[in-house]
């Protein structure tokens, strides 16, 4: 891995991140903004149900997809 390879968000988790969760906290960002977190195929559930219970997940995206503006 390089040191430009995306990281996984989780925490501890060096693994490359292959899915962009895409998501914005509505008291705090404005409806069209998107924050984003990287996940690895083992975290990617564990990170969306997080952003998820709290309302805040918008979109999970493939990166290769992402980085070549599939969203």
């Amino acid at each position: 891995m390089s040191d430009e390879t995306p990281i996984c968000s989780a925490k501890g988790c060096r693994t490359a991140a292959v899915w962009v969760l895409a998501w914005n906290n509505p008291k705090l960002h404005t409806p069209e903004r998107r924050k984003t977190w990287l996940a690895c195929e083992e975290h990617r559930e564990h990170l969306s149900t997080f952003l998820g219970v709290r309302g805040f997940l918008k979109d999970v995206v493939p990166l290769d997809e992402w980085e070549h503006g599939g969203s």
